[in-house]
C-alpha cells in the first residue's frame, strides 16, 4: 500500500527485499546492524501488529518506520496506544524532508487508533536530531524518568548510555 507519493519521495508499506537494503546500507554508514530486525518488523506486519513503511526517495530506499497500535512494552504499554518504533533515515538520503514525511503519515496511521501516540528515544548524541525533531513536533517526557530496556531505570542505578538507554514521549492529537 502507498501511503504517500510526491515527485521524489514515496512511502509505502515496507517489503522482504527492503530488509537486506536497509540494514547493507546501515552497515555501509558504520552501523552494527542485522538484517533481524527488520525481518521481525515484516513478521509483526505479517501478524497484524505492525505497521511497517518504508520511504523511497528518487526511487531508493532511504527511510523506515513502524506503527505498534497496541503496543506492549514501554511507558504506556497495554494502554491501547499505538507507538512508533525503529524510526531511521539513512544518512546519505538526510535533509530531503524524509523523515518529517515518514512521521506524518506515521502520526496519521496512529491517530486512526488513539488520540495519543508514543515514542521511546535514545539518549546519547546518536539522537540529538530525533530529540529535538520530535519536541518541535509537540512530544513530550511522559514523567517516568529514563527507561533501560524494558524497564524504569532507578535513581542512581547504573547504565550503559547506548541504544536501549531511553526517555519515553508522547503526544496528544487534538
Amino acid at each position: 500500500m502507498i501511503y504517500y507519493e510526491d515527485k521524489e519521495i514515496i512511502i509505502r508499506d515496507m517489503i522482504p527485499s527492503d530488509a537486506r537494503i536497509i540494514t547493507d546500507e546501515e552497515i555501509a554508514q558504520g552501523w552494527n546492524q542485522t538484517v533481524e530486525k527488520y525481518e521481525l518488523r515484516l513478521k509483526d506486519q505479517a501478524e497484524g501488529k505492525a505497521i511497517a513503511l518504508v520511504a523511497e526517495y528518487q526511487g531508493k530506499v532511504a527511510g523506515y518506520i513502524n506503527v505498534y497500535p497496541d503496543s506492549r512494552w514501554g511507558a504506556f504499554a497495554d494502554r491501547g496506544y499505538p507507538e512508533i518504533v525503529d524510526f531511521g533515515v539513512l544518512v546519505k538520503y538526510r535533509n530531503h524532508g524524509i523523515g518529517s514525511i515518514l512521521m506524518d503519515v506515521a502520526e496519521k496511521i496512529a491517530a486512526q487508533y488513539s488520540d495519543i501516540v508514543y515514542l521511546g528515544v535514545g539518549l546519547h548524541e546518536g539522537y540529538g536530531s530525533a530529540q529535538r525533531m520530535y519536541v518541535k513536533r509537540g512530544y513530550i517526557p511522559d514523567g517516568t524518568g529514563v527507561w533501560y530496556g524494558d524497564k524504569i531505570c532507578p535513581q542512581n542505578a547504573e547504565c550503559c548510555n547506548d541504544d536501549d538507554l531511553v526517555l519515553y514521549f508522547s503526544k496528544e492529537f487534538h
